[in-house]
């Protein structure tokens, strides 16, 4: 067998098991990238992955064999984008038998500091913003609540809400976004899914910048229940006012801390 194309990462795990990461929430942000632009978007894509949580701190990427083609890109655009990647400190490189690329970036703690820089950086687009992510994520559960799920559908929806009613503080703004990303993946639309990832990070530091309010959590979670409940009823109009009701929540909790 031939031996393994030396880069910046570790041996790939072609090498050892696959990565770590959840295949719904996967695909939604390890799709093609533009050829223009390859580096860059491949970058753009890595750190999407490992700011929303779809790759937590200690997981592992998915081998070079299988993330190369996921996101349209040569082992040589993908090790140079990992090496860019790794020198920002989110991953670490370990080798051995279970070697591989591995998460090393930890979501920062709330802070009123980052909550101001990342308002400046974000400047007038907030309430744009805030609309996307509207009709993105109520668009998803709307069309998956007309789809026929199957068994397995079914079961994972049920299994990402209750991982996120398992969820404590630490953990919470990652599994939230596992659960709206897997509802979008779900539908079978790959533009869609794409859609609602960005959406997703374009409020991510905002929403790490603000506590995980324990009253906040309680009420997210009816709501989620309500979601999870018209998608497998099939009812469309339902889905999509559970979602729209939960995003107003979340959109009325950031402009209050936003004062």
């Amino acid at each position: 067998m031939p031996a393994p194309e030396p880069g910046p990462c570790a041996p790939d795990a072609d090498d050892a098991d696959a990565g770590d990461v959840p295949d719904l929430a996967a695909a939604a942000v390890f799709r093609p990238v533009r050829a223009g632009n390859a580096f860059e978007e491949t970058v753009e894509r890595l750190l999407q992955a490992i700011k929303l949580g779809v790759v937590d701190r200690g997981d592992r990427l998915p081998p070079e064999r299988e993330l190369a083609p996921l996101l349209g890109v040569s082992r040589v655009t993908l090790r140079e984008a990992i090496r860019a990647v790794q020198q920002g400190g989110y991953v670490e490189s370990r080798r051995g038998r279970f070697g591989g690329t591995f998460v090393t970036y930890e979501r920062p703690k709330p802070r009123q500091s980052d909550l101001r820089r990342a308002l400046a950086q974000m400047g007038d687009d907030l309430n744009d913003t805030l609309t996307y992510r509207m009709a993105v994520e109520t668009g998803a559960a709307q069309i998956l609540a007309t789809t026929a799920l199957t068994g397995a559908q079914r079961a994972r929806l049920r299994a990402r809400l209750a991982e996120l009613n398992a969820a404590g503080p630490d953990e919470y703004r990652r599994l939230d976004t596992l659960f709206h990303l897997a509802i979008a993946e779900m539908t079978g639309s790959a533009l869609l899914s794409a859609a609602c990832a960005d959406a997703r990070m374009r409020v991510t530091d905002l929403l790490n910048a603000i506590p995980v309010l324990g009253r906040n959590i309680e009420h997210a979670a009816v709501q989620h229940a309500a979601i999870a409940e018209a998608i497998l009823a099939g009812d469309p109009e339902a889905a999509r006012r559970a979602v729209a009701e939960h995003l107003e929540g979340t959109a009325a909790l950031l402009r209050g801390f936003l004062g």
